[in-house]
């Protein structure tokens, strides 16, 4: 019998079969591939074949007797709708952690991981004496999985200086001098996204992320050692960088004992750190991060000229949606959506899977629509979407929700996304000084939401990639107090939200990008934002009498430049439209 055909119940025996052969008692079972990304290929999928659970981010411990998969706010319904309650539990990772769980049921038990699956950040947060955690070489899981699917070897392309604009070898020497001026002779690359940046290099080998799979070892003197079969390459790469088969990886490192090596705890396999006993590890933040993430000039123009492309398609798709998405289903508003961008002769693929919520499916901020068990957009009824889009120049993500009438929508839904409105703006209108921490800002965003005791539980911002993740970081705006500070060409989303368990979803999304200010009223070097989402905010859901002079002169003003700005690419028939729903509130 094929897996396909297995229950979940049958592929948790083959599962424990494979655990009793490898002499351990447990497993624990990350979301994550061997290059720790947030979306993985099909073959990589070993959470949802093991437990049916699909989010993007989760975990699960299996014992002997008993198993507990673990995700976070975002994703607390999902996990309830979609594990069989028979055989796991479901815990909030951050309210019950996995350690805690690990401590009660486990209890002297040697429990297996993956060492290529999991980091060392991730490793030490299950340490307790309670338990021996034990790196297997082989994982019960793919022992389990007959039928699993093998890894992509796609190909690999080059990102060319048009859109990159920086050459690697640009991008190389400055990090190589960062490695020297730390002392430090190596450092090992397993982040996609840092491999494709570095290297100016972009592929396929997950979907909505042009990323090739494979590692490498960066040198002081500037060189690459790059793992990933050569038969993939389809252009020759600088002479600098030198591509062996994954096969000679393990060779390789043996070469780096006795030298000093920078491995990022966090994005870097804790395989890695078990191969190189021999060496001196220094554990340091990847050193592509933060360049990465500060878009220099060419990549500033390319997210503009992606949002131009993008506002086109969602304006389209908000035309059509107000006469004829009445009727349709979740999944085919979805698709209606992709068919607006793929009109675009840019356009690669998305950036995510669309959500796509009709009313109360909206109140789960990560949604997904399965087609056949999907809502139908009905009238007086409201209507969520975020999604993005992968061009060859840039990445986009934006939410907008929706009321479809013809009725006024209820007072307490225009409440509360008035509030959520109130809260985009002042993060878009924020002047913050060089270097301030994101979550420094994340109050603005709830404050308006804090007044009527209301909140969300996700982040505010996360960082966006150039072509590359749409979630990227170091940057982001949330509660968690992480210490890095916002600097000019960095791109971030600007995403409060609310939901009502049952009822709704809001979320009104735009990106923004990090730039220095310019005024004669500012004396020191403060910073503020360019938005660069280009598309209406729906003004039946606003109350007016809710927004300040100065918020609704901002959002009459933002209307303007869409108008402006979107009126000479669209058909002539779409500009009613616009101007319509671009026009003055009062």
């Amino acid at each position: 019998m094929q897996d396909a055909a297995l229950s979940h119940s049958e592929r948790l025996e083959k599962t424990r079969k494979s655990l009793k052969q490898l002499g351990v008692s447990g497993f624990i079972i990350t979301r994550g591939d061997e290059y720790l990304g947030e979306y993985v290929a099909p073959y990589a999928e070993r959470l949802a074949w093991l437990t049916g659970f699909t989010g993007s981010a989760g975990l699960a411990i299996l014992l002997e007797d008993k198993g507990c998969v673990f995700s976070d706010g975002r994703y607390t319904v999902q996990l309830e709708q979609q594990v069989d309650h028979h055989l796991w539990e479901r815990r909030h990772i951050s309210l019950s952690p996995p350690k805690d769980w690990l401590k009660k049921e486990a209890c002297g038990l040697k429990i297996g991981f993956d060492p290529r699956l999991v980091s060392k950040a991730q490793y030490e947060s299950w340490l307790c004496q309670e338990i021996e955690l034990v790196p297997l070489q082989e994982n019960p899981i793919d022992m389990a999985w007959s039928d699993q699917p093998k890894p992509p070897q796609n190909p690999i392309q080059p990102h060319p200086l048009v859109f990159s604009g920086e050459s690697s070898l640009s991008k190389r020497e400055k990090l190589a001098d960062a490695l020297k001026e730390a002392g430090q002779d190596a450092m090992i690359l397993a982040d996609g996204t840092s491999l494709a940046w570095l290297l100016n290099i972009r592929g396929s080998d997950i979907p909505m992320t042009p990323i090739a799979h494979g590692y490498g070892i960066f040198y002081a003197d500037n060189t690459v050692d790059f793992f990933v079969e050569p038969t993939r390459i389809t252009q020759k790469l600088d002479e600098d960088i030198r591509v062996f088969p994954p096969s000679e990886l393990r060779a390789k490192l043996t070469e780096l004992n006795g030298h000093i090596v920078r491995i990022d705890p966090s994005t870097t396999p804790f395989w890695f750190s078990l191969e190189l006993t021999n060496a001196n590890i220094v554990y340091l933040p990847d050193l592509c991060t933060l360049p990465k993430s500060i878009k220099n000039s060419i990549e500033q123009r390319g997210s503009r000229n992606a949002h131009l492309e993008d506002g086109v398609a969602i304006v389209r798709f908000l035309h059509w949606l107000e006469h004829s998405g009445i009727g349709k289903t979740e999944t085919e508003l979805a698709e209606k959506l992709h068919e607006f961008r793929s009109q675009s002769e840019h356009f690669k693929e998305e950036s995510f899977e669309t959500i796509s919520a009709v009313g109360s499916n909206g109140a789960y901020p990560h949604y997904r629509a399965v087609k056949g068990q999907d809502k139908v957009l009905t009238p007086n009824n409201v209507y969520l979407f975020d999604s993005g889009g992968q061009y060859p120049f840039g990445t986009t993500d934006i939410t907008r929700t929706i009321w479809l009438g013809p009725d006024d929508p209820p007072d307490s839904l225009r409440d509360a996304y008035t509030r959520v409105l109130k809260g985009n703006i002042a993060v878009t209108q924020a002047r913050f000084p060089q270097n301030l921490p994101g979550y420094r800002l994340d109050s603005l965003a709830r404050y308006a939401l804090w007044q009527a005791g209301l909140d969300y539980d996700h982040g505010t911002g996360h960082g966006i990639g150039s072509y590359l993740s749409v979630h990227e970081g170091p940057q982001s705006i949330s509660p968690a107090p992480r210490t890095i500070g916002l600097q000019p060409g960095m791109i971030i989303s600007n995403e409060p939200g609310y939901y009502a368990e049952g009822q709704y979803g809001i979320r009104i999304e735009n990106l923004l990008l990090v730039k220095e200010t310019f005024s004669s009223e500012v004396k020191n070097n403060f910073l503020e934002f360019e938005v660069l989402t280009f598309a209406p905010i729906d003004g039946k859901l606003i109350d007016v009498k809710l927004l300040s002079q100065q918020e609704l002169a901002w959002l009459n003003g933002y209307h303007s430049q869409v108008r402006k700005t979107l009126l000479p690419l669209l058909e002539k028939e779409l500009h009613p439209w616009l101007i319509r729903n671009c026009a003055p509130l009062y």
